[in-house]
């Protein structure tokens, strides 16, 4: 890298956002983190700086803008969990849209035209084709999918209206796993995760696992799931970012491994790795749960050539676990 770039990233020290930041300053880059510890946590951010502030409050986010002058900003500060944003739809389009537009007005006063959005396949909704690709419609079923759809056609917007503005968003899938060194891992307090959920039972925090629906369209009548290592999805960040810096024009990429496993699946890993064999209650659907969502992802292998190092479902399991085992939130002194 014969220039130093500088990444200015929102959401840092949550789950994702840290496993990119750890794999941006171990490639060199000179970073960055925002957060508002909402859901952070500030011993997550392994490498770089870590300012305080939330996305709401523009003077101080422009401040930092100005004073940093990043070549790109990752963008990963977001509410996520989809029965909140059910129950309180406007805390989402507040902290996942509104948020967004007074980032996305800050990077312009300050010249900034190099954006990385974190979205997500709630955008798809309930797929017709399976795996699903990226030209299929946006169509999302509940508030936490429309916010961040409302993103990504907003950013689409100022591409055309702006030709130095180039953006790329990434669409992730299930995203699970540690890293490898057990430094960071999913550190929610009332995660939703499946295999974080898994893994909490084995320990005792919770009485028993419940899988919602067995009679859905699939071998084993359980949903099917795309779930993709972190330490992957930090890597296609680092693949995005090249292509952004090489020249490369506004686009959109789906990140999973374009195969899944069912929820029955996922159970039985977790109960092989782990050697515990914890309750599970079958009980029935939950509304607006589509039976399979897999990723088509031949585009970001093809296009941005990404080579995921993690495909295996014991392998992601196995380092949320030792994480899991040792999570500060989870087990507090």
């Amino acid at each position: 890298m014969s220039k130093k770039l500088r990444i200015f990233v929102t959401g840092g020290a949550g789950y994702i956002g840290s496993h990119v930041v750890k794999a941006l300053g171990e490639k060199g880059y000179d970073v960055l983190t925002c957060d508002n510890l909402s859901t952070g946590n500030e011993w997550a951010v392994l490498c770089g700086k870590l300012i305080i502030g939330d996305l709401a409050d523009k003077d101080a986010l422009s401040k930092a803008i100005q004073d940093f002058r990043p070549d790109v900003v990752m963008h990963f500060a977001a509410s996520i969990v989809v029965p909140e944003s059910v129950k309180d739809p406007l805390k989402y389009y507040r902290n996942n849209t509104v948020n967004t537009i007074n980032l996305l007005d800050v990077m312009k006063e300050g010249a900034v035209s190099r954006f990385i959005f974190s979205s997500t396949a709630a955008v798809y909704g309930i797929p017709e084709n399976i795996p699903v690709s990226e030209d299929a419609p946006m169509n999302p079923i509940n508030p936490y999918g429309t916010s961040k759809m409302m993103t990504e056609l907003f950013l689409k917007d100022i591409a055309f209206a702006n030709s130095d503005f180039r953006y790329v968003s990434l669409r992730y899938f299930n995203v699970a796993g540690a890293d490898a060194q057990s430094r960071i891992g999913q550190a929610y307090k009332e995660s939703t995760h499946l295999i974080t959920r898994a893994l909490k039972t084995a320990k005792r925090e919770f009485d028993k696992l419940q899988i919602f629906g067995t009679d859905y369209p699939t071998p084993d009548g359980t949903c099917i799931r795309d779930y993709i290592h972190v330490d992957d999805l930090a890597e296609a960040h680092l693949l995005a970012l090249q292509y952004l810096t090489d020249g490369g024009k506004s686009n959109v990429f789906n990140c999973g491994y374009g195969h899944g496993y069912s929820v029955r699946e996922v159970v039985d890993a977790a109960k092989k790795v782990t050697g515990i064999d914890f309750n599970v209650e079958e009980i029935g659907r939950r509304q607006g749960d589509p039976h399979a969502l897999v990723a088509d992802s031949s585009k970001i292998k093809q296009r941005l050539n990404w080579h995921p190092k993690y495909d295996d479902l014991e392998y992601i399991i196995k380092t949320a676990w030792e994480w899991e085992k040792i999570n500060p939130v989870a087990n507090p002194r």
